[in-house]
């Protein structure tokens, strides 16, 4: 391409803070930090309140809870959606921007007004979340309703829309009928700030007991039942194994002497960043039989630390996992004996073990950082600013 750009002033849209490590288990501060490094300045126009529309909705949620069962989604209701609109649109009048970027945004720009170019980040819709992901089940009709209309009008409204998968990305084109041309996939990285040397990760070698660590902070949505007892599993098999119980606490009728939990760490604390990156780099697996995953954040973690992941094949999980590259996928059905077994199988070929720890390094450097996700968001922001012709961002030249 024989244009060049000035560096744009980047408006950054979220609902939550994007400058929590929190938020959005830490992706939105490392796709803002990335975007500022490579993409342009960025500027954040979150967190935003949901004020009286949201205290509306969550009091309807807990009143269909009481009498149906069913759920309304209060975060996404046409309500929220439009005081999102409202915020954001004041906002965007304080400095001068080339581009919007919302970041899992459907909500925030689906009733935005701007001349503004928009770039919408995801890693899922609604109809692949809807009777899935635990948040989107068993929804109020009316409820299905307007997240469903907020969905597509927030896909109509975007310019570019970057998935961080084929699987969520075709979903968009099959449901929705976007343009495949306005959508590109991006694979995230991982929300580590000291990326460990290759060398040092390279040198790591199977412990002397089959070590497993268990990331997520919800015990039964990530699996947690399953990973206990592929734990049980390998001690009847005579394989000396611990499970470390990172994030969540598991029900009190859970227990085992080969068992460590540690409820929770704060990604906004040093300190407790250094021990969930050293809990990635002293064990042997990461186990995650996640029962919904859009994405896999935590297999991108592992893999910067050589560490294979053994999970689950469903949703976005087999394109971040690959088997018998960075770890492997197991059947939805799969049990905790099954899990035991391949990890048996891998645990006890230690040659098969430590081609798995370069191969998943090797995964990390080639498709699972952010530095990637930068330099391609890059070129698709700059092809998506030339295409929609935005007159004040090409009548300047790009600085890099």
């Amino acid at each position: 391409m024989d244009y060049q750009m000035k560096r744009p002033n980047i408006a950054l849209l979220t609902a939550l803070d994007a400058q929590d490590r929190r938020s959005w288990s830490g992706t939105f501060y490392f796709i803002a930090q990335t975007l500022q490094k490579y993409c342009g300045d960025v500027s954040y126009l979150g967190p935003m309140s949901g004020g009286s529309e949201m205290l509306l909705g969550r009091a309807l949620h807990t009143s269909a809870q009481l009498v149906t069962g069913k759920r309304f989604l209060f975060r996404h209701s046409r309500a929220v959606a439009k005081r999102y609109a409202r915020i954001a649109q004041k906002r965007l009048t304080d400095k001068s921007f080339d581009v919007v970027i919302a970041l899992s945004g459907a909500t925030e720009i689906a009733y935005l007004q701007t001349a503004l170019p928009v770039v919408l980040v995801e890693d899922a819709n609604f109809p692949l979340l809807h009777g899935y992901h635990q948040h989107f089940s068993s929804l109020l009709t009316s409820s299905a309703q307007q997240v469903n209309e907020i969905q597509a009008r927030g896909l109509a409204r975007a310019d570019l829309v970057l998935y961080s998968t084929s699987w969520a990305a075709q979903s968009a084109v099959n449901y929705y009928h976007v343009n495949p041309q306005k959508i590109q996939v991006v694979p995230f990285g991982a929300n580590i700030e000291r990326i460990p040397d290759r060398e040092k990760v390279l040198t790591r070698k199977r412990s002397a007991y089959c070590s497993l660590l268990f990331v997520g902070v919800n015990w039964e949505r990530k699996g947690g039942q399953i990973a206990f007892d592929a734990l049980c599993e390998l001690g009847r098999m005579g394989i000396d194994a611990t499970l470390t119980v990172c994030g969540c606490m598991p029900p009190r009728n859970v227990r085992h002497p080969r068992m460590l939990v540690i409820p929770f760490l704060d990604k906004n604390d040093q300190e407790q960043c250094q021990r969930l990156e050293a809990l990635y780099l002293r064990s042997d697996f990461l186990l995650l039989p996640t029962r919904n995953e859009c994405f896999g954040i935590a297999a991108c973690e592992a893999s910067a630390f050589g560490l294979p992941v053994v999970t689950t094949h469903t949703g976005g999980v087999p394109e971040v996992v690959r088997n018998g590259e960075n770890g492997f996928t197991l059947p939805y059905d799969a049990s905790g004996q099954d899990y035991a077994l391949l990890i048996a199988r891998v645990y006890q070929n230690p040659v098969r073990y430590q081609q798995l720890i370069q191969t998943s390094r090797d995964a990390f450097e080639q498709r699972l950082n952010w530095d990637l996700w930068g330099m391609t968001t890059r070129s698709a922001l700059e092809r998506m600013l030339y295409r929609v012709r935005s007159p004040r961002v090409l009548a300047h030249h790009f600085s890099g």
